[in-house]
C-alpha cells in the first residue's frame, strides 16, 4: 500500500493510488489526509520519529521531495529508525530483556489510559461487532481449508470461538461499560516495537518507540486494549519466548489493575493468531509475488493457524 524511500536519516513513507476495499488511496485528497492521520496518530506512541508531512513536486522535469511549488504527491517523513533494533531482531538473537518487555508493558499501559473512548469507539467492543469480526475470519479462509490450515484446525478454532463469545456476553458487556475499549495501535506486533538507542536513558534497550499503527481504517484500531496487548503477547510465543508474553502480561495488568484482562488473553490470543494466518494466506492469491516466497509464505500461514488452535 506504500513505497518506502530509506535515505539512511529519514524515511519517505508515500501512499499507492489503490483501492484494497479496507482502505481506498485513491485520490491525491485521500493519501494528503491519510499521511496527517499517520504523522497525528503515530506520534501517541512515537513522537520524536514522526516529523511531518511533506509535499512532492515537479521541478524542471524532477521530482523533488519538499520541493517547491504546486504538490502532485505526499509524503511522510520520519526520522529512519535503526533496523537493528528493531524487537523481531533482537527476539532471535536472544537479546530481548524482561526489563525491556516491561518497559513496553508500561508505555503501554500510559497509552491506553490516555487513548480516546467515546459511545462510537465502545461500540466496537459489542457483541454482535466482536462476532461480525470473527465471521468475517472464518468467511474469509474456508477457501484455504486444505492449503494452509486443516478441516480440523478450521472447525476446532471456530467452535471454540462461537462458543467463548457465548458463554462470556456478559463479560464482554462489562469491558464497553468500564471504557476498554479504546483507540489503540491496532497492529502491535513485534515488528512494529524499536528500542532506539538513546545514552540519556540508564534503562537497557534505549527508549522504546512503537510505531506504523493502522491509519487507514478506524474498525481496525478501534477494540478492547486486552486484544492489543494480546497481539504483542501472541507473537511473542510465536518467537518462542513464551516467559516474555507471560512477563508482558502480568506487568501490563500489574500497572492497569485489568486481572479481567486475563479472562479474555487466550480469546484474544486466538483470535489475533488467526488473523495473522489470514492475512499470510491472502498472499498465495498475489500473483506478484514470486512462487520461492508463497512457500514461506505457506509455511507462515500454517503455523499462525497452529498457533491460534493451542490457545484453546
Amino acid at each position: 500500500m506504500s513505497f518506502i524511500l530509506l535515505t539512511g536519516e529519514y524515511v519517505y513513507k508515500i501512499k499507492k493510488p489503490v483501492n484494497l476495499g479496507y482502505l481506498d488511496y485513491t485520490t491525491l485528497e485521500k493519501r494528503h489526509f491519510f499521511c496527517h492521520q499517520e504523522l497525528e496518530l503515530n506520534r501517541r506512541l512515537c513522537p520524536d520519529a514522526y516529523l511531518a508531512v511533506v509535499p512532492i513536486v515537479e521541478e524542471k522535469g524532477e521530482l523533488r521531495i519538499e520541493g517547491r511549488g504546486e504538490a502532485i504527491e505526499y509524503a511522510v517523513k520520519m526520522k529512519q529508525l535503526p533496523q537493528d533494533r528493531m524487537m523481531d531482531v533482537l527476539l532471535p538473537r536472544g537479546q530481548v530483556t524482561s526489563e525491556m518487555v516491561a518497559r513496553v508493558a508500561e508505555k503501554l499501559v500510559g497509552f491506553h489510559q490516555k487513548a480516546e473512548t467515546n459511545q462510537k469507539i465502545a461500540a466496537f467492543g459489542r457483541l454482535d461487532v466482536i462476532r461480525q469480526n470473527t465471521d468475517e475470519n472464518f468467511a474469509q479462509t474456508e477457501k484455504y481449508i486444505g492449503t494452509s490450515i486443516t478441516a480440523g484446525e478450521y472447525q476446532h478454532i471456530k467452535n471454540y470461538t462461537n462458543r467463548f463469545i457465548d458463554s462470556n456476553a456478559s463479560l464482554f458487556d462489562k469491558r464497553v461499560g468500564e471504557d476498554r475499549i479504546r483507540d489503540c495501535h491496532g497492529d502491535l506486533h513485534a515488528a512494529h516495537v524499536c528500542f532506539t538507542d538513546d545514552t540519556r536513558l540508564p534503562s537497557p534497550g534505549g527508549q522504546v518507540c512503537i510505531y506504523d499503527c493502522i491509519e487507514f481504517n478506524d474498525r481496525f484500531r478501534y477494540s478492547d486494549v486486552a486484544s492489543e496487548v494480546a497481539f504483542l503477547a501472541m507473537d511473542l510465543d510465536r518467537y518462542q519466548q513464551a516467559g516474555l508474553s507471560r512477563h508482558l502480561v502480568n506487568t501490563y495488568v500489574g500497572l492497569s489493575y485489568d486481572e479481567e484482562l486475563l479472562k479474555l488473553l487466550n480469546f484474544y490470543k486466538c483470535y489475533r493468531a488467526y488473523v495473522r494466518g489470514k492475512v499470510e494466506s491472502f498472499k498465495l492469491d498475489d500473483p506478484y509475488i514470486p512462487e520461492e516466497e508463497k512457500a514461506r509464505v505457506l509455511t507462515a500461514a500454517r503455523s499462525y493457524f497452529e498457533l491460534a488452535e493451542s490457545y484453546i
